[in-house]
C-alpha cells in the first residue's frame, strides 16, 4: 500500500513539472513561428500528453489485454472532457472560439461515432487502424492549413499580434518541450503503476481498471497541462489540449496500436462508449449558449462524469 501511495505521489510531481515546461516551451514555440496558442494546444501539446496512453495501450495489446488498450483511450476521453475540462472550467472560464464550435467538435463527434461503430461487432481490426491513421493525417493537415493566424477570425490575429515574442533562443523552447515530455511519460507511467496495483489490491475488474484509475492516471498529463496553461493565462491551449488529446487518442493511440496488434473490445461496454460520444456531443450545447465555457457549464461536466464513475462502481 505504500509503495502504491509513493508512486501516485511521484507521478503528481513530475505530471505538474512536466506540465509547467511543456506549455512554456510549446507557447513561446507558437509565437516564434506564427503559430496561436490554440493550434499548439490542439496539436504538439495534444499528442505530447498523449504519449502515456500510447504506451499504455501498445503494453496492453502486446500483452493480450485488449480491454485495458481500448478502454485506456475510451475512459480517458470521457475525463478529458468531464474531469479535465470540467476543472478547468471552474478554475478558469474561457471564452470558446467559433472554430471550435463549427469544426473541432462536430469532427470530434463523428471520429468518436466511428470508433463506437467499429467496435459494435466486437473488436477494431488493422484495416480500422489504418483509417484512423489517415485520418491523423488529415486532421493534423487541416489544423496547421486552418490554424495559422492569417487564416484565424479578425479578434484571433489581433490578440495574437498583440503578444509579444519570446526573447529565450528555439534551442531553450526545443529543450523544454523535451524535458516537460519525458516527466509527463516518466510521471504517468509511475502513477499508473501505482494506481493499478492499488486498485487490484482491492479486486476491481481489469475493464473497470481501465476505465477509470488507468484513463485517469494517464489523463493526468492532460490535467496538468491543461491547469497550468488556465493558470497561466493561456485558456486557449487548455481547451485546445483536450480536444486535440481526444482526437490523438483515438486516431493516433488506437490507430497505431490497432494496426499493430488488431484489439477485441472485451469488457468495455457499448454503454461505455456512448457515454463518449455522449460527453463530446453535450459540450456544443453546453458552449453555445454563451460562447464560453464557465463555471456553470464546468460543474456540469463534473457532475456528469461523477455519475458515470458511480455507475461503474454499482455495476462493477
Amino acid at each position: 500500500m505504500a509503495t502504491s501511495l509513493g508512486f501516485l505521489a511521484l507521478g503528481f510531481l513530475l505530471l505538474y513539472g512536466g506540465g509547467e515546461w511543456l506549455v512554456r516551451g510549446a507557447s513561446n514555440l507558437a509565437l516564434r513561428f506564427g503559430m496561436s496558442p490554440f493550434l499548439v494546444g490542439m496539436t504538439i501539446v495534444a499528442f505530447a500528453t498523449s504519449a502515456p496512453e500510447l504506451a499504455v495501450s501498445l503494453q496492453a495489446a502486446l500483452s493480450g489485454v485488449d480491454d485495458i488498450a481500448i478502454g485506456n483511450v475510451v475512459g480517458s476521453n470521457i475525463a478529458n472532457i468531464g474531469l479535465i475540462l470540467g476543472i478547468c472550467a471552474v478554475l478558469t472560464p474561457t471564452v470558446v472560439r467559433m472554430r471550435l464550435i463549427q469544426l473541432d467538435l462536430p469532427w470530434l463527434i463523428v471520429v468518436s461515432g466511428l470508433l463506437t461503430a467499429f467496435l459494435y461487432d466486437g473488436g477494431l481490426t488493422r484495416a480500422g487502424g489504418i483509417v484512423f491513421l489517415c485520418g491523423l493525417a488529415a486532421f493534423l493537415f487541416w489544423n496547421i492549413r486552418v490554424g495559422h493566424p492569417e487564416q484565424e477570425e479578425d479578434a484571433v490575429k489581433q490578440e495574437f499580434e498583440g503578444v509579444v515574442r519570446p526573447r529565450v533562443g528555439a534551442s531553450v523552447d526545443l529543450l523544454l518541450i523535451f524535458l516537460g515530455l519525458v516527466a509527463l511519460v516518466a510521471g504517468g507511467a509511475a502513477f499508473v503503476r501505482g494506481g493499478v496495483s492499488l486498485a487490484e489490491a482491492l479486486g476491481v475488474p481489469s475493464a473497470i481498471i481501465a476505465l477509470t484509475v488507468v484513463a485517469v492516471g494517464t489523463s493526468l498529463p492532460e490535467l496538468a497541462t491543461s491547469i497550468v496553461a488556465a493558470m497561466r493565462g493561456d485558456a486557449d491551449i487548455a481547451v485546445g489540449n483536450v480536444v486535440g488529446s481526444n482526437f490523438f487518442n483515438i486516431l493516433a493511440i488506437l490507430g497505431i496500436t490497432a494496426t499493430i496488434q488488431p484489439l477485441e473490445r472485451g469488457g468495455i461496454t457499448m454503454v461505455d462508449m456512448g457515454v463518449m460520444v455522449a460527453f463530446a456531443a453535450a459540450l456544443l450545447p453546453l458552449i453555445m449558449v454563451r460562447r464560453c465555457i464557465g463555471r456553470p457549464e464546468g460543474v456540469v461536466l463534473l457532475l456528469g462524469y461523477g455519475a458515470y464513475v458511480t455507475w461503474l462502481v454499482l455495476n462493477a
